[in-house]
């Protein structure tokens, strides 16, 4: 996990036109002179067009703890809905759909 936070890594990308691919993210953080940390933030992410600023912040990887300045509540609760299909959710346990329960039997 790097050590940045969402703030950091969305003001490496302010300049950025979405949407966008992961590839122009951080060539736009590099060109911004962002630290390696945010960089390396930024190459976790899976490669998707992202079409705001607020996916990638969803998507990127770094301290839970600066979530956007939430509270442990609201980072527990968007941890357990999810983000868009296919992005990072390693705080996310799925619960299992009754198909594969019973495809399971």
């Amino acid at each position: 996990m790097a050590h940045t936070s969402v703030p950091e890594v969305l003001d490496a990308i302010k300049d950025v036109d979405f949407p966008a691919g992961k590839d122009e993210l951080v060539a736009a953080a590099r060109s911004a002179g962002a630290s390696e940390e945010v960089v390396k933030a930024l190459r976790g992410i899976p490669p998707e067009e992202y079409g705001s600023r607020e996916e990638v912040a969803r998507s990127v990887r770094v301290d839970p703890d600066s979530d956007l300045d939430h509270n442990a509540t609201q980072r527990a609760e968007q941890a357990r809905d999810g983000g868009k299909p296919g992005l990072s959710q390693h705080l996310r346990e799925e619960p299992r759909t009754p198909i594969q329960e019973e495809l399971d039997r």
